[in-house]
């Protein structure tokens, strides 16, 4: 079922001086995601993405296209309206946002007292929610007292108080340190799978989207340039700015002065196969070149589990007679993809 909708959504911002021109921050942008998956979207800065989430919670109106949330087109609500369906949706930023002069405690409490619930069970909702992200002992900190790790998990629990359907994420394990981001994204599949509540994140990490999304959606200059399930994006990158993405955590293919390097220090011939799950496996690599008395040595790359499911680029050194070496190549790659070979016996 389809929870969030953008169709033909384009949002342009008055210029900002007497000379400047207009800004596209969005430009007719088809968006789908479906209830209870996690979607990423990434993009470097200014792709639109955080415009994207805005348009989503309805804290900008699109200038054309529009934006519907569970079948209701929510361009054309009243500021009343807006504001009940806001409450189904929660959000957690980059900086945590928290207030300094209130505890953990209140600070989960907030959104709650704004929605003026009755104090008993603002109570037990602060104490559930402390216990679900692993704060319990922490109710009566202050955020000065907290790690960044515990603010962001304040963060996803305050986020969490009114109960959403929807959870939007800025940025938010990109003031982290890795050891940190991993408990995060952790806890925020946790959410997923436990609430069953729909997550839309905005990152620049690929790594966020491997370890977290199901879908992933790719953005430049304010258009979807490729998009569809993680694994089958990273496995086979269609667009150039996607392929530098999945090159930050995916070994890619030696190139230049990369595989002269590998020339240099291992002899025989320097070959790439791609290993995709479903397709085939390094094991039948491996075999088809130990087939022909082959000797191979792994120089480059590896394999990848991507949402449990592999992928990787392997990078071999072979060596052995010439004639053997060749018939082990041409086996070999009737079975995987050879992506480059170096041709020197």
């Amino acid at each position: 079922m389809t929870l969030i909708r953008l169709s033909g959504v384009t949002k342009t911002f008055p210029p900002a001086g007497k000379d400047a021109a207009p800004v596209t921050a969005v430009d007719d942008v088809d968006l789908v995601v479906g209830a209870g998956q996690i979607c990423g979207i990434i993009g470097y800065s200014g792709a639109g993405k955080s415009t994207v989430l805005r348009l989503v919670n309805a804290l900008e109106a699109p200038t054309s296209g529009t934006v519907e949330i569970d079948g209701r087109d929510i361009t054309r609500l009243r500021e009343r309206d807006l504001r009940a369906l806001r409450g189904d949706i929660g959000m957690i930023f980059q900086q945590f946002n928290l207030f300094d002069s209130r505890t953990v405690a209140g600070n989960v409490a907030y959104p709650l007292e704004v929605a003026r619930r009755p104090r008993a069970e603002i109570t037990a909702r602060v104490s559930e929610l402390l216990a679900f992200v692993g704060l319990a002992d922490k109710a009566k900190s202050y955020p000065e007292q907290l790690s960044g790790g515990q603010k962001q998990r304040v963060g996803i629990a305050r986020a969490l108080a009114t109960d959403p359907r929807i959870l939007l994420a800025d940025e938010a394990t990109s003031a982290l340190d890795p050891d940190t981001t991993h408990e995060v994204l952790t806890l925020l599949k946790r959410v997923n799978t436990e609430l069953g509540i729909t997550i839309l994140v905005i990152t620049h990490e690929m790594d966020v989207i491997r370890t977290l999304a199901d879908r992933v959606v790719v953005m430049e200059h304010g258009r979807i340039i490729e998009q569809g399930e993680v694994f089958d994006v990273l496995s086979a990158p269609q667009h150039r700015a996607t392929r530098r993405f999945v090159a930050s955590i995916i070994e890619d293919v030696p190139v230049g002065e990369q595989l002269q390097t590998l020339r240099r220090r291992h002899p025989g011939r320097i070959v790439t196969f791609t290993v995709r799950d479903g397709d085939v496996t390094q094991a039948d690599v491996f075999a088809a070149l130990s087939a022909h008395g082959v000797r191979f040595e792994l120089i480059h790359g590896g394999i990848n589990d991507i949402r449990g499911r592999v992928f990787g680029h392997l990078t071999l050194a072979l060596t052995g007679e010439a004639d053997a070496v060749g018939r082990a190549i041409a086996a070999a790659s009737e079975i995987a993809p050879l992506i480059e070979e170096d041709a020197r016996g």
